[in-house]
């Protein structure tokens, strides 16, 4: 043994402390190969007494939406048949005839069973759909603003004509844009954490939603009047009075609060909670549009929000965002939630729920 080294022996408390770990995991897996098995014959003791298979039984048993499709995508995933388990990355094209497969191996008749196929097609597309469409959006964010883009430029001079048409921009670096809520004299620095996604949002709901759109930017810009009791005010100075009747503003940018509202849908798209919502609204393929139309509803409703939370000043924005998230959550997790209510019906093509 080289001079100077020391070994030092295991002790018995360590070789005790790992023995119950490795006892707690053999537990778990044996439990977790029991309830496998369980379930499995559960499965074909339920096919053999219905007739059915489950994604059977799943769509003769849940109407049309996220119900239907959430229960058949999670079946697909937990399959032990490679073929079911690669349904749910498919390209568009081959949905057809990845249900003509899935129905030949399950050996169900499509003559005794025509709206099985139907049913099993419209919720693979929302399942395939839902996932272009985050590869889709993660482009746009990635893709950084480029003030030498021509298309890049006449998408922000869009944007400034749309909310603020009477009023002609002075020059493309301007003081100006801070009346629609950027924070400084060039709007592309404020597009680095979301790159073109949060111009594209801000656009499509100053243009489509654009009476909403100009109200939360009016609102936005204005005093706000705190209510004060009759016995408070009494209490007051004229100087506290005057302090405390009003705030200096609604208390936010629009546009920066536009690309911060832009991160929160894209973070609950990428997480999947926006499944329950688009599987209810859109009855084939998720697209684009209905991203950004829940975009223009996640801006009124935080708008509202905002001002029933009442903050004191732009400092308690990450707050009120973190409680105005978790309510959003707290919806989505019911499977009948669609969002966007202020949209027409033949706007959103929703499902009958």
């Amino acid at each position: 043994m080289p001079m100077g080294r020391r070994v030092y022996p295991v002790s018995s408390n360590s070789q005790r402390n790992q023995q119950p770990d490795s006892n707690r995991v053999l537990t778990q897996l044996l439990v977790f190969l029991y309830c496998k098995c369980l379930w499995r014959g559960l499965k074909f003791v339920i096919r053999k007494l219905t007739g059915r298979c489950e994604l059977q039984r799943i769509c003769y048993n849940n109407k049309p939406g996220a119900r239907r499709t959430l229960k058949i995508e999670s079946s697909l995933k937990c399959s032990k048949h490679e073929l079911l388990q690669s349904a749910i990355n498919v390209h568009p094209d081959s949905v057809e005839k990845t249900i003509d497969d899935i129905i030949s191996l399950k050996k169900i008749n499509p003559d005794t069973n025509p709206q099985l196929g139907i049913s099993l097609q419209a919720c693979l597309l929302q399942i395939v759909g839902y996932r272009n469409l985050v590869v889709e959006v993660e482009k746009l964010r990635r893709e950084p603003y480029d003030c030498e883009n021509s298309a890049h430029e006449e998408m922000l001079m869009k944007l400034w004509k749309e909310l603020r048409p009477d009023s002609p921009l002075s020059g493309r670096i301007s003081k100006q844009w801070c009346e629609i809520g950027f924070q400084g004299n060039d709007p592309k620095t404020d597009f680095r954490g979301m790159g073109l996604l949060g111009l594209h949002n801000l656009l499509y709901f100053a243009e489509h939603d654009k009476a909403t759109a100009l109200q939360v930017l009016h609102d936005s810009l204005q005093p706000k009047h705190r209510n004060v009791s009759t016995e408070e005010a009494s209490k007051m100075s004229k100087a506290e009075w005057d302090k405390k009747k009003f705030d200096k503003a609604i208390g936010y940018s629009f546009a920066i609060v536009g690309i911060n509202i832009t991160d929160l849908a894209y973070s609950l798209l990428v997480s999947g909670a926006l499944k329950t919502h688009l599987y209810n609204v859109a009855p084939e393929m998720p697209s684009l549009v209905h991203f950004q139309q829940t975009f223009c509803y996640l801006m009124q409703e935080f708008h509202r929000f905002w001002i029933e939370e009442d903050p004191c000043d732009i400092m308690e924005f990450n707050r009120v965002r973190t409680k105005f998230h978790k309510r959003v959550l707290k919806q989505l997790k019911n499977p009948d939630m669609a969002l966007c209510p202020h949209f027409t019906a033949s706007d959103l093509h929703l499902v009958n729920l």
